[in-house]
């Protein structure tokens, strides 16, 4: 996904929590700041959440439960965002849960993936135990949290999405102007509109535009089969699991796009219409959710409330 600029925008694209992140502005004079103050967020979810640094607080969690339950005292940002996966798992009734770490790891998404993809190969030979959201046990005033045997949390389909929404709170609460945050393809959006609102590019994995749409302070999230992707000597796999099986779930769509109030809820739908299948059209229109479904071979589906598919970028 992308947010197209205008001639009343400016932009800034860095990498960070293992993607490409872009940060538009209204106002040229802060985008330095905004920049920063983006930057500065993501190295705190890094360190707190990333599941490829031995030293970040899920890591060293996930060392403590090896064979055992485990329990640690965490940062406000490991509080806040394990606090929005715990959300996520009940809106969605456990289809997007962030317990699915090992289930992950056991499909060979162990590591970097750059560095997953440049493996001669891999080979499953197990199904690991997804123990599921309501085994993790937070106590917010405390910033405690425990965790059953074996649990390695991912907060893979949600920690990007909570970062955009609040990394535009937190510029729209710093800084002048308006501002579009887009992490890796979930967008938020806080702070004054652009004159037309805010233009943003839904992409495939080829990085072709396939629509755009506008939003006037809505957020927008992709979920993808096609971009987190690596081989395997049992088939290609992709990142996102169905928690009720413990593997990748099958590849119905190539993407889902979603509309929401927040980025958070927005990815949440998404992701949870993945793992769904051929049930995610009526699921999604059953929750109100304006979304764009697309079949890997080019067939688009939309639900109530999403804009014309005709719209196209030129």
């Amino acid at each position: 996904m992308d947010t197209v600029a205008s001639p009343h925008v400016v932009a800034s694209t860095f990498q960070a929590i293992g993607t490409t992140n872009s940060v538009l502005v209204t106002r040229p004079e802060v985008l330095a700041d905004a920049v920063e103050i983006a930057q500065r967020h993501l190295r705190e979810v890094d360190r707190a959440v990333s599941r490829f640094r031995p030293d970040s607080e899920v890591s060293l969690l996930a060392e403590r439960a090896r064979r055992a339950p485990a329990e640690a005292f965490v940062s406000p940002t490991f509080a806040a965002y394990l606090q929005a996966a715990l959300r996520v798992a009940r809106l969605t009734g456990g289809l997007v849960d962030p317990t699915v770490g090992s289930a992950l790891a056991a499909e060979g998404y162990d590591d970097d993936l750059d560095v997953v993809r440049r493996r001669a190969g891999f080979h499953q030979v197990r199904v690991a135990r997804v123990p599921h959201w309501h085994t993790v046990h937070l106590n917010v005033s405390a910033r405690r949290v425990s965790v059953a045997p074996g649990t390695l949390l991912d907060l893979g389909a949600t920690a990007k999405a909570y970062a955009a929404d609040t990394v535009a709170a937190l510029l729209a609460e710093s800084l002048p102007g308006g501002f579009a945050v887009n992490l890796g393809g979930d967008v938020a959006v806080a702070g004054d509109l652009p004159p037309h609102g805010w233009a943003i590019g839904i992409e495939d994995a080829s990085g072709a535009t396939r629509q755009v749409v506008t939003s006037t302070g809505q957020a927008v999230a992709t979920s993808s089969t096609q971009l987190r992707v690596w081989e395997t000597d049992d088939g290609p796999r992709h990142h996102i699991v169905d928690p009720r099986t413990g593997r990748v779930a099958p590849v119905v769509w190539s993407q889902v796009s979603c509309a929401a109030a927040t980025c958070l809820e927005a990815n949440a739908a998404s992701t949870a219409a993945v793992v769904l299948g051929t049930d995610a059209a009526d699921w999604l229109t059953r929750q109100g959710i304006p979304a764009r479904l697309e079949t890997v071979d080019g067939r688009v589906v939309t639900t109530a409330g999403w804009p014309d598919v005709s719209r196209r970028a030129a």
